[in-house]
């Protein structure tokens, strides 16, 4: 079972299924994924912990910059195995999640200080609630699949997410200023249960490696062609999409970056990142 918070018509479901697929085939039916998409098997949080556990193998949380880190094994090796004593997890990899921008009910957004007092949903995660806290909006933390009636209702004020989520969830219908704040470039990471991966026979785990590979490049050129019909899709409902400071965001955002490097590991990996991106 793969658990995916996003719907069918996502690049990362897309992408998902026809891994699940050519994975069959690939070991004559001895392996085979089941996504379930719409966070049907629980948000977020309660799928990694299940994920651990081990009642659930799979789980989905995901351009061109950070698909080289996570594939580098150099950079992100001894990272992706780091909690697999802890919480009996293995990090097989990354999706593109594209950039998060902040999208209101009212804008438009230009400066931090126009997010002054706004709640704003973000993912459980104490990085994405310092960071819209960093942004002068107060981060309000929700599963995934709660936005839209939260938004519906007024319970928030608006969400930051990227172009193809904000349509494929139908926020542009209550959310209708887009601004292009760009603070995160992320990734969506898929998770599986070790003691599952590391049972498997050495001819299916390899194969089962090159598929996950042949799906993350398969799911990239997914995104870059639905970018582009996003933000066409999103102009066209009326949403109203605005550049912002990028420089006021940069400088309210800082100590948030300098607050998670506290070790020389994590700088040390940092800066293997921004070394990638001079590539």
């Amino acid at each position: 079972m793969l658990s995916l918070n996003q719907t069918e018509e996502h690049p990362s479901y897309i992408a998902l299924e026809q891994f699940g697929d050519d994975l069959y085939e690939a070991t004559d039916g001895r392996l085979e994924v089941e996504v379930y998409p719409h966070e049907t098997l629980g948000a977020q949080k309660e799928v990694v912990q299940l994920v651990g556990d081990g009642a659930v193998d799979t789980a989905f949380d995901d351009i061109d910059h950070p698909l080289r880190v996570v594939n580098g094994e150099a950079i992100v090796g001894d990272l992706f195995t780091s909690v697999e004593d802890s919480n009996h997890l293995t990090v097989l990899g990354g999706l593109t999640e594209g950039s998060r921008h902040v999208y209101t009910a009212e804008g438009p957004i230009v400066e931090p200080s126009d997010l002054s007092g706004m709640k704003i949903r973000v993912q459980e995660s104490s990085v994405h609630i310092d960071m819209i806290n960093a942004m002068g909006a107060a981060a309000t933390p929700m599963s995934y699949g709660e936005v839209c009636t939260a938004l519906q209702s007024g319970v928030l004020d608006g969400a930051e997410n990227n172009e193809i989520s904000y349509m494929s969830q139908h926020h542009n219908e209550v959310a209708t200023h887009m601004a292009l704040t760009n603070h995160l470039v992320g990734l969506d990471y898929v998770v599986m249960n070790t003691d599952l991966l590391h049972s498997l026979p050495d001819e299916d785990r390899e194969i089962f490696q090159q598929q996950w590979q042949l799906a993350s490049e398969h799911h990239a050129d997914l995104w870059t062609a639905e970018i582009e019909t996003a933000i066409a899709g999103a102009e066209d409902s009326g949403t109203e999409i605005n550049d912002v400071d990028k420089a006021a965001f940069q400088e309210a955002l800082r100590p948030v970056v300098e607050k998670y490097l506290d070790t020389p590991q994590d700088r040390e990996l940092f800066e293997a990142i921004r070394r990638e991106a001079q590539q």
